[in-house]
C-alpha cells in the first residue's frame, strides 16, 4: 500500500526536474556540434594560405554574391584583409578570436571560435562585417554564418579558395 502512495509522488518529482532541466529557446540558437574542435591557429593559417573568393553571400533575406563577383580576398597575417578585383582594391580587418562572452547577436551563451570581418566601405563591402561563427573549413573552403540579435535573420557567407 505505501509502494502504491509513494508513486505518484516519485513521478511528480522526475517531471518536475525534467521540466526544469529544459530550456525552451535552445531550439531557436544555431550551435555549431564541431565548435570545440575548431583550432583558431588552424583557421587563421589556413586563411592566411593564399587568396580567396567569395562563392555565397546570403544577407538575412536576399542573395548578393554577385556584390563580390572577380573579388580576391587575401587574409594578411597582420589582421589585414584586402579585396581586389585587379581595379579597385579595398581594405578592411579580420581576425579570428574565441569568444567566452556569450553577448553577441546570436544568442550563444557558451565559448565558441568567431570569424571576425570588418569593411567600413564601400556598403557591399560593408555588409560583411560580423563576427561570423564557423561552420565548417578546410584547405579549401570556410563556411560561416551570423545569426542577428535585431531581426533575428540568418546571414551565410561562404569563401573558396582560388
Amino acid at each position: 500500500m505505501k509502494t502504491i502512495k509513494l508513486l505518484p509522488i516519485l513521478f511528480a518529482l522526475m517531471t518536475l526536474t525534467m521540466a526544469s532541466t529544459c530550456d525552451s529557446d535552445d531550439d531557436n540558437n544555431w550551435t555549431n556540434p564541431n565548435q570545440n574542435n575548431v583550432s583558431i591557429a588552424q583557421v587563421r593559417n589556413t586563411a592566411q594560405d593564399g587568396s580567396w573568393r567569395v562563392v555565397y553571400f546570403y544577407d538575412t533575406d536576399h542573395e548578393n554574391t554577385n556584390h563580390f563577383t572577380n573579388y580576391g580576398f587575401t587574409f594578411g597575417q597582420d589582421g589585414t584583409l584586402t579585396a581586389t578585383n585587379g581595379t579597385n582594391t579595398y581594405t578592411g580587418s579580420w581576425s579570428v578570436t574565441n569568444s567566452h562572452s556569450g553577448d553577441d547577436d546570436s544568442g550563444h551563451n557558451s565559448s565558441d571560435v568567431d570569424f571576425n570581418i570588418g569593411f567600413s566601405t564601400p556598403a557591399n563591402f560593408a555588409e560583411l562585417t560580423e563576427d561570423w561563427h564557423i561552420v565548417t573549413y578546410s584547405a579549401t573552403r570556410i563556411e560561416l554564418i551570423h545569426v542577428s540579435g535585431g531581426n533575428g535573420g540568418t546571414d551565410h557567407l561562404i569563401f573558396e579558395k582560388n
